[in-house]
């Protein structure tokens, strides 16, 4: 199979697994607990209600009418389907990474539509890019995976928390917000999870990293061009500055699974050397997108 054809049949035989899995784990659903504060005809009860006109009359209590005379009707708590919006890191930090985090993308993608959960993609950089407009259903699966065959880098300086603003705008209704991403924001993260928190969105973050964020192999003399800004600095390396540099990305990976504990918010952080189905199976395993 060529690795960057995701439509390729044998890797979605292998997407098929995952939402068996999910079918399986979690009853198809990305999310543990899927239930509503809405209240209308369900399984599960929640509350009771006077019977007005137009009312169902099948939910009236007749126990409670035989006994007080009254018409009270049963009121249960709705499942309804989910929005699952992906903002995937579409800037040139990402390159080394991109096909990983496009089979991530992929999987979970897959297992929202196959739900007949609403999914939509944005790709996330100094702006947001309209990837996928919200879709439902399997017949959507080959449109979805050809927006991330697609998918290129762009941007220069990611501005996750401007990116946040402008998702609010355009989407209001809220879901499951699932970013992919190393988190190497200049300006930081925290401030765009807790905009996304603050507008009743459940967020989940998959954080992926590689030797090339974590470890700094270079040393001497050495000319660094910023990937995303393209600016260029000569500096000089030496293994006390590597090692400093190692240690301000742990740091700020730290810092990043402590945030996510404070504010609620479920995280996988993985590298591309791990299979993307085992951090899927993983997910799934925890409960699904939560925390």
């Amino acid at each position: 199979m060529n690795e960057t054809v995701l439509t390729d049949p044998a890797f979605i035989r292998r997407l098929e697994s995952l939402y068996l899995l999910a079918r399986k784990v979690l009853g198809g659903s990305l999310q543990a607990d899927r239930k509503t504060t809405k209240k209308g005809s369900g399984i599960t009860f929640a509350d009771y209600a006077e019977y007005n006109p137009g009312d169902d009359y099948r939910s009236i209590d007749w126990r409670i009418y035989a006994k007080f005379e009254s018409l009270i009707i049963k009121l249960f708590e709705l499942e309804e389907d989910a929005t699952i919006y992906i903002l995937f890191d579409e800037s040139p930090s990402m390159a080394s990474k991109s096909l990983y985090a496009k089979q991530l993308a992929a999987a979970l993608g897959y297992i929202a539509l196959n739900s007949l959960d609403r999914l939509c993609v944005y790709g996330l950089a100094d702006r947001l890019n309209p990837m996928l407009e919200p879709c439902r259903g399997r017949g959507k699966v080959i449109e979805f995976l050809r927006s991330l065959e697609a998918a290129e880098s762009f941007g220069k300086d990611t501005d996750f928390t401007a990116c946040a603003r402008e998702f609010q705008a355009r989407r209001k209704r809220k879901g499951v917000v699932i970013v992919i991403s190393d988190f190497l924001f200049p300006q930081g993260f925290e401030e765009g999870l807790k905009y996304l928190q603050y507008h009743r969105h459940d967020v989940f973050c998959v954080q992926v990293q590689d030797d090339n964020d974590r470890s700094c192999t270079w040393k001497g003399d050495v000319n660094l061009e910023c990937v995303e800004t393209g600016k260029n600095q000569r500096v000089t390396i030496s293994p006390a500055e590597a090692r400093a540099y190692e240690q301000a990305v742990a740091v700020w990976n730290e810092d990043l699974r402590k945030a996510c504990a404070r504010h609620s918010i479920g995280l996988a952080s993985t590298t591309p050397d791990v299979a993307f189905e085992v951090v899927i199976q993983e997910i799934l395993r925890r409960g699904g997108l939560v925390a």
